[in-house]
């Protein structure tokens, strides 16, 4: 058994490393191709390096400047939050900062040859640009938070400032972080436009964030209210192959006892779902909702810590 627990632990750790480094390659990648290159500064400690690096004449690397802005914040996380959160907080952060400036040069040759070589390059797709660097550095993010660990930045002084300010939440924390960084970039970069395309980034870029984290929506679940429930559950069971849950419910109007079958199933499966219970009960009432993320049989696995 121990060697059994042993070996689940070590597999979490690889898969974990790798989340890590990968999301932290993509996040990187977004940041050098779609962000910097066009003066786009959506919050965090990016947002306030892309401004430094123009500010310095793009002397100092994005990266190190990330790195160094980050410091800090290790140190009062370090006090405040604790130790294994910050240790991988730092591992990550690093590798995302020796990410950047490492690709820099390659990415700036893509940039050059590929981007701006099919299109006027005075006028940029800032709109574009924007979009697919926010889906892509939310993915980056997305897997690094799944993996338990962040880039430092808004999440990490949020974290900080949450220590002292117990009337906000996380999520108005870093809000007002990022936001006060977007303006702070407005005003350096002198153009309104730029600060609404890094808001359009920031927005995108936590949608995709919350769909790694909770799952995109892939299945629906379903309500049925009907006299004829145990006919409905059998013909599912039988036809569809899906599990079928009865709860006893009572009509208020009525007064009378109900079996709601409640069913979780592919959204594949549903005008099947449908067609059969309007066939089976014209009368019956249906509840259809999204679900982001099923765990457990006919669906996937719960992967966390065991």
């Amino acid at each position: 058994m121990k060697k059994i627990m042993a070996k689940i632990k070590n597999n979490n750790f690889w898969k974990n490393s790798f989340l890590i480094v990968f999301g932290s390659f993509l996040t990187a990648v977004s940041i050098n191709v779609f962000m910097v290159p066009y003066k786009i500064a959506p919050g965090g400690v990016s947002g306030i390096a892309t401004v430094i690096y123009y500010l310095s004449n793009q002397k100092l690397p994005v990266g190190t400047i990330m790195l160094i802005l980050n410091v800090p914040l290790f140190i009062l996380g370090f006090r405040f939050i604790g130790r294994k959160f910050i240790l991988r907080t730092s591992v990550s952060t690093i590798l995302l900062s020796a990410f950047i400036d490492f690709l820099e040069p390659y990415t700036n040759y893509f940039v050059d040859n590929y981007m701006v070589k099919f299109e006027p390059p005075e006028v940029p797709d800032l709109f574009l640009y924007s979009i697919f660097g926010g889906f892509l550095m939310g993915l980056g993010l997305g897997l690094v938070f799944k993996a338990g660990a962040t880039t430092g930045g808004s999440d990490l002084a949020a974290r900080i400032v949450n220590h002292f300010i117990i009337n906000l939440t996380m999520g108005q924390l870093i809000l007002i972080i990022d936001t006060a960084i977007i303006l702070c970039a407005t005003i350096a970069f002198n153009s309104f436009h730029l600060g609404m395309y890094a808001i359009i980034t920031l927005y995108i870029s936590s949608k995709v964030i919350d769909s790694v984290l909770e799952g995109v929506n892939y299945a629906k679940s379903v309500l049925i209210i009907s006299d004829r429930a145990d006919d409905i559950a059998s013909r599912i069971m039988d036809v569809m192959d899906r599990g079928v849950t009865a709860l006893k419910g009572i009509g208020m109007y009525t007064g009378k006892e109900k079996n709601v079958l409640l069913c979780v199933l592919h959204r594949g499966q549903l005008q099947q779902l449908k067609e059969m219970v309007m066939e089976i009960d014209g009368n019956s009432f249906m509840i259809l909702t999204d679900i982001r993320e099923v765990l457990g049989e006919g669906f996937k696995t719960y992967e966390g810590k065991k």
